[in-house]
């Protein structure tokens, strides 16, 4: 299997890693004094719009996007080596609009949901939230109890669900609700568009996470919304929720590869240059079988994601795949993080250095889009054929 990129999706990845370089990496010692000061990471406005002109300039826009969309239409392949690189930085940036539920949209909006929310949000003008956890319900949706029942030519749902990334910014939220309750995950679960206006969508509240992150819990109250705010078919918003996981748990590998590349990258110069009792850390045993194990799982890590893009652009059923490499990265950089910031002694474990908002990246990262363990579980009952 061939993993060289053409030379036109290698000029974009280089383009990308040089905007990491010169623009985001700079903002580290001020996304890292606010983390520590007031516990928030996040970009101020006056940091995040430059970004996003500077975007625009390089053509770094829309980059999966559909070619009828004004889009860059890259394959997940050419996707791969971006999200490496916007993994090597904890500054909270991505290029707009998100993938995984621009691909939801593509694969199941109508005509009139193209037009009011899919171009506005593949030019990058709305943004964004999908609901599909719920306090009760977080790995398992056969166990969502959400529900959205017909009321002449609306739907009223009532529920509630939680950790839910910028619902407090998002033009409109993606939400999955049970619409049959006898069918679960086989047909009875449907998707909605919930506008943030939207009478009965209340933002419960707040929840902080490590790392300065947050999510959100939302409460649905006789939320009513018109046949029209339907996605897709009724019954059917399991299938393609899915898909937009899967899209979710490549990038995130891909992330996990960049977080590795940068974690091995500080270990290595940092070791290079201290010494204790005369001797230099890079000379110790530990520290080589640390940067040797790195580099060996951070090449399997690459080719393993390499291999499911190849794939999912083949239109092949990556869901394993998608599982292994979700589980497998994050592990992976988890370790390797770690063993960067015992390197360092003390000072790994300050906040001055991007080490620990990766670390703790990272480790949120094995509990959402599915936590490991169930990962775990999905490929072991594909190989058992259970």
């Amino acid at each position: 299997m061939d993993f060289e990129l053409p030379s036109e999706y290698q000029m974009i990845k280089d383009t990308v890693h040089r905007f990491v370089k010169e623009e985001l990496i700079p903002l580290e010692p001020a996304v890292l004094a606010r983390e520590a000061k007031e516990g928030v990471c996040k970009l101020t406005l006056e940091e995040k719009n430059p970004l996003l002109e500077k975007c625009k300039e390089l053509g770094l826009w829309g980059l999966d996007v559909p070619e009828e969309y004004d889009g860059m239409n890259l394959p997940a392949v050419a996707m791969v080596g971006i999200n490496e690189a916007i993994g090597s930085t904890p500054v909270p940036f991505t290029f707009p609009p998100d993938s995984p539920n621009l691909h939801m949209l593509i694969e199941t909006v109508n005509d009139k949901q193209r037009e009011k929310y899919l171009m506005p949000y593949a030019r990058g003008e709305m943004t964004s939230a999908i609901a599909i956890s719920e306090p009760g319900a977080g790995a398992d949706p056969s166990s969502m109890s959400t529900k959205a029942s017909r009321d002449g030519s609306d739907w009223v749902i009532n529920g509630r669900k939680i950790w839910i990334t910028r619902a407090d910014e998002a033009d409109f939220t993606i939400l999955i609700a049970v619409t049959d309750s006898t069918k679960g995950t086989r047909g009875g679960m449907s998707a909605f568009i919930i506008d943030k206006d939207t009478p009965g969508y209340i933002l419960e509240r707040e929840i902080p996470l490590i790392g300065g992150a947050s999510n959100f819990e939302i409460v649905l109250e006789d939320c009513r919304v018109s046949n029209d705010q339907l996605l897709g078919q009724e019954g059917k918003g399991f299938a393609p929720m899915q898909n937009r996981l899967i899209i979710r748990r490549l990038q995130m590998a891909a992330w996990c590869v960049g977080m590795a590349e940068r974690a091995l990258s500080m270990m290595i110069e940092h070791t290079n240059q201290r010494e204790t009792f005369g001797v230099k850390l890079s000379e110790r045993q530990t520290i080589q079988w640390w940067v040797a194990d790195a580099a060996t799982k951070i090449h399997a890590l690459k080719l393993m994601v390499m291999d499911a893009a190849i794939k999912q652009d083949k239109g092949l059923d990556i869901r394993t795949e998608a599982s292994m490499v979700k589980v497998y990265g994050t592990d992976m950089a988890s370790e390797i993080i770690d063993n960067a910031m015992q390197s360092f002694g003390a000072m790994g474990v300050t906040k001055e250095l991007p080490l620990q908002l990766m670390a703790s990246d990272v480790r949120t990262m094995r509990i959402y889009e599915g936590p490991d363990e169930i990962h775990k579980w999905v490929v072991a009952r594909k190989y058992l054929n259970q």
